[in-house]
């Protein structure tokens, strides 16, 4: 069971992980996770803004270049440290960029 994925070197604790295999056996990845306001939801969408990661799934024992395919989150105040975002993001395995 995939519960972390790393991003860079950031852990995200995520829930929902799927994974496919594409054509010429690229990866494909989707989880959802929860970002607090504030500063965490600051530095989250500075990270995603990169659009390509280094990504590590150690569950799985699988590291890949890996680009934003999809991105959505839930509305909320994000300037209210209490508040929760429901992040969901699809990763496509890439060539090294």
């Amino acid at each position: 069971m995939v519960n972390e994925v790393f991003l860079n070197h950031v852990k995200i604790q995520v829930t929902n992980y799927k994974e496919d295999i594409l054509e010429h056996e690229k990866y494909k990845i989707s989880f959802d996770f929860k970002v607090r306001g504030g500063n965490d939801y600051h530095d989250m969408t500075v990270l995603l803004y990169e659009n390509v990661f280094n990504v590590k799934i150690p569950a799985r024992e699988i590291e890949f270049r890996g680009k934003i395919n999809k991105y959505s989150t839930s509305r909320v105040d994000f300037t209210d440290e209490h508040s929760i975002s429901e992040f969901k993001l699809e990763l496509i395995e890439v060539d090294g960029q």
